[in-house]
């Protein structure tokens, strides 16, 4: 069995409950970096049985039928607000009519921030011009008709740099430049105020396993799952007081998961509305055990 998890203490759980399952005789973890890479060959079938995935990716891969499950764990929590970023002394006032850069539609990144953009401003997402680098996981979705995609070969953080898009999206690779400041003032306090009101963090990868491997290995998966939720309640009791940042379990994941699946819709990135119950029922089924199992 083969793996894709960033995170090293969450992989080397998957690993030692995995390899102690007599069923599976040999166990892979893969060294690609970054994971996101990964996730098309994972939703397709051609490589890894179990993946964190990000949950954008997730809800379209099953909203198009492809064989893969949601296991309720969190692989990557973080906060968003602060990945709105400008060289330019602009507010979020500033967007309608302005280009915002963001890598690709289904970014998960970018479905929360438009989504509390939204919800939390009042921005009228069809009034600001969004411009794509690259295409999503899941090729049967393109980016929806109001999207413009940038020239071939552009670089998303150079034309942030020379000013060829006014704002842009950006997590992990928010340019090292001093002139790039977050848009949304003292970002970090606004996202716990945020996190607090609406009772969750907006988690960006969870888990997924492959359908067959669910059905096949139900109880090995089972027993990586609980693996990895060990980790996650430890340092659930390690840190800050408040939202967990990487919630486990289908009732704890349900409002982010939830939040985000209509976003997702909202932002025409789902051929159809996907609810979270049925994420629940299709794991559970594959996995032949109740979702009480899976933390319900």
């Amino acid at each position: 069995m083969e793996f894709l998890i960033n995170d090293d203490e969450l992989a080397g759980a998957a690993r030692t409950a995995l390899e102690s399952h007599a069923s599976i005789e040999g166990v892979t973890a893969s060294p690609l970096r970054p994971v996101h890479n990964g996730f098309k060959a994972f939703i397709g079938a051609q490589s890894y049985e179990v993946s964190e995935i990000a949950i954008v990716t997730l809800l379209q891969a099953v909203a198009h039928e492809k064989p893969v499950l949601f296991l309720p764990l969190t692989a990557l929590g973080r906060h968003q607000h602060q990945t709105l970023i400008s060289i330019e002394d602009l507010a979020v006032s500033d967007l309608p009519g302005r280009t915002v850069g963001v890598r690709a539609w289904s970014q998960t990144t970018g479905v929360w921030v438009r989504g509390f953009l939204a919800e939390q401003y009042g921005v009228d997402l069809r009034s600001v011009r969004w411009r794509t680098y690259e295409s999503g996981h899941v090729p049967e979705r393109a980016d929806p008709s109001w999207v413009e995609r940038a020239p071939e070969g552009s670089s998303l953080a150079k034309d942030l740099l020379e000013g060829r898009v006014d704002f842009a999206v950006m997590g992990n690779d928010r340019p090292k430049d001093e002139r790039v400041r977050s848009v949304i003032p003292d970002p970090a306090k606004m996202a716990r105020d945020w996190a607090q009101k609406v009772g969750y963090v907006p988690v960006n990868h969870v888990f997924a396993v492959r359908e067959s491997a669910a059905r096949e290995l139900g109880d090995a998966v089972c027993q990586m799952y609980d693996a990895i939720a060990e980790r996650l309640e430890a340092r659930k009791s390690d840190g800050a007081p408040g939202v967990p940042l990487e919630p486990y379990g289908f009732a704890a994941l349900r409002p982010a998961v939830t939040a985000a699946a209509k976003y997702a819709w909202e932002q025409e990135l789902l051929p159809r509305p996907v609810e979270y119950d049925e994420l629940v029922e299709r794991t559970s089924n594959a996995l032949g055990v109740p979702a009480s199992r899976l933390g319900a």
